[in-house]
C-alpha cells in the first residue's frame, strides 16, 4: 500500500497540473470504490477552482474555492494518470480542467476511496477525528511521543503504526526508522527512554524526508502521476532484506506479527 512518502509524491505531481485550475468535468465512472462515491461529487466539483492540494496521513486533499475538499486514498494499487492517451477500464474517476488537462484515478483493485466534505469540517472527518500529529510537523516530537506511549505495553512498532499515535506511518518506514534508531521493534512502547525516543523521532523524520526526495518506494503498482517509479527501495536498510547483512555483520531477520512482516537486526536493535 502506498505510504506517506508515496502520497506526498503523488500530491506534488498533481499540484503542478491542477492547482489554480477550473474543473469542467468531474466524472465518477462507477458508483463505488472501497466505499460508495458521494452522489453529489460531480455537482460539487464541476465549475469549481482547485485552490490548493495537500495531504493528511495517507490521504490526498484537493481544496476548492467552494470551500469543499475532495479526499482521496490510493488503497492498494491506486494511482493518478496525467493526460492519459486513452481512458482505461480501471480509470474510475476523471477530472478535466478548463485548460484541457486530464487526470484519471486508476485503481484496478478498488481499495481506494473518494469523498468530498465541507473544508471547515476536515478535522472532524471520520478518518481524521482521532488521528495523531503529522510525523514531519513540529507538533511531533519526543515529548509528544512519550506522552502518547507512557502507559502502552504493546510493541513500539505496533504503536507507531497506530494512526491515533502518529499519522501516516506505514510498515516500510517504521521498520526503517526503528533500525536507524537502534530500537527493537518488539520492545514495549512504554519502556523506551526519552533519549531513545528523541533518536526515534529524528530517524522517522529523516527516513520520510529521504523517501519523499527519492519519490517514494515502488511496491507493486505504485507510480507517481507522471508515471515515474519511486527509487527509495534501493536505500532500504532492513525492509525486504531478510538474510542479508545489515551492515554490522549480522543478518537481517524477519518475523510476522498480525499479518505484517517486520524486518530488523537483532544485533543493532535492542
Amino acid at each position: 500500500m502506498p505510504e506517506l512518502p508515496e502520497v506526498e509524491t503523488t500530491v506534488a505531481g498533481l499540484r503542478s497540473v491542477l492547482e489554480g485550475e477550473i474543473i469542467v468535468r468531474a466524472e465518477p465512472r462507477r458508483a463505488d470504490l472501497r466505499w460508495p462515491i458521494p452522489v453529489d461529487l460531480r455537482q460539487r466539483l464541476t465549475g469549481a477552482r482547485i485552490e490548493t492540494l495537500g495531504r493528511r496521513a495517507k490521504y490526498g486533499l484537493m481544496h476548492t474555492d467552494r470551500e469543499d475538499t475532495l479526499i482521496f486514498h490510493l488503497g492498494m494499487s491506486g494511482r493518478w494518470r496525467v493526460d492519459p492517451a486513452e481512458i482505461e477500464k480501471h480509470d474510475h474517476f476523471i477530472l478535466e480542467t478548463a485548460s484541457g488537462r486530464v487526470v484519471a484515478l486508476n485503481d484496478h483493485r478498488r481499495f481506494g476511496s473518494l469523498d468530498i466534505i465541507d473544508s471547515a469540517k476536515l478535522d472532524s472527518y471520520r478518518f481524521f477525528e482521532k488521528m495523531g500529529p503529522e510525523p514531519l510537523s513540529p507538533a511531533f516530537d519526543a515529548t509528544v511521543l512519550r506522552d502518547a506511549l507512557h502507559d502502552r505495553k504493546a510493541p513500539i512498532k505496533a504503536m507507531l503504526l497506530n494512526q491515533n499515535i502518529v499519522a501516516g506511518l506505514g510498515n516500510i518506514y517504521v521498520c526503517e526508522a526503528l533500525h536507524m534508531a537502534g530500537i527493537d521493534p518488539r520492545a514495549p512502547a512504554s519502556s523506551i527512554s526519552k533519549p531513545r525516543l528523541v533518536r526515534l523521532v529524528v530517524a522517522i523524520k529523516e527516513v520520510l524526508t529521504a523517501a519523499i526526495a527519492a519519490g517514494g518506494s515502488t511496491l507493486r503498482d505504485f507510480a507517481a502521476p507522471d508515471g515515474e517509479l519511486g527509487y527509495f527501495a534501493k536505500d532500504w536498510r532492513v525492509y525486504g532484506r531478510e538474510g542479508q547483512d545489515c551492515g554490522c555483520g549480522a543478518p537481517v531477520q524477519r518475523r510476522v506479527d498480525s499479518g505484517r512482516s517486520t524486518f530488523y537486526c537483532a544485533k543493532c536493535q535492542r
